[in-house]
């Protein structure tokens, strides 16, 4: 481990003393499409617990793409809407369980990944929708696209997966504490900063504490 790091430090002090490149001949990033706004929007109860928040936006007719958002938790985020044409694509939102618009916010209880898909199943039917064209997952949200899939292969004609995130201790290990902390370590710093010292060593453990204190005593009292 200490031999990896020892290296990715070379490597990226090697990159910095390089002189910067020549971009000319690059082709300009692609942009996402303008801002638009939703045509549809509502609250479905999905269980005893849980109302899903959903969105529709772009064209009625169009190809239905559904956006599957990452986290978990992190619920969805207008600008999503942009990655599509809405000339082309009818494109629907859904914010998981105890997630953005859904409530009660951050529940946990009867909130599994299979939970999760039987959600989508329900917005789809809702929507009569009888197949998703693309179903569009980064993050968290490329692994949930992944097991709805192999769940329900027929309900959908294409992936679009970004930013490949499975979840795994490993994973998280190298994202939160040992690994993240190497590439950016000024941004690991002022991240860590934000807990008592002894509390450091497991930064996941302790954030997640302190995030469901918070939804107790501002959502839920």
């Amino acid at each position: 481990m200490d031999q990896l790091k020892d290296k990715l430090n070379s490597e990226m002090k090697k990159e910095e003393q390089q002189p910067p490149k020549d971009d000319s001949s690059k082709q300009p990033r692609l942009k996402l499409f303008e801002p638009f706004e939703p045509y549809d929007s509502g609250k479905l109860k999905v269980s005893e617990i849980h109302e899903i928040f959903w969105e529709v936006s772009g064209n009625k007719d169009g190809k239905p793409a559904l956006i599957v958002h990452g986290g978990p938790g992190g619920g969805c985020s207008p600008d999503y809407r942009q990655y599509f044409d809405k000339n082309v694509y009818k494109i629907v939102m859904v914010d998981q369980r105890g997630s953005g618009k859904s409530t009660p916010a951050g529940c946990l209880e009867e909130n599994t990944t299979q939970n999760l898909i039987d959600d989508f199943e329900k917005i789809r039917e809702m929507l009569k929708i009888e197949k998703w064209h693309t179903v569009f997952g980064g993050s968290w949200g490329s692994t949930l696209s992944l097991a709805y899939a192999e769940a329900h292969p027929d309900k959908v004609g294409h992936l679009v997966l970004r930013g490949i995130f499975l979840l795994r201790r490993a994973e998280l290990q190298f994202f939160y504490q040992d690994g993240a902390s190497w590439l950016f370590p000024e941004y690991h710093e002022k991240l860590a900063s934000l807990l008592p010292a002894p509390e450091r060593g497991d930064i996941m453990y302790f954030f997640y504490g302190c995030l469901f204190i918070y939804i107790y005593i501002f959502l839920i009292i």
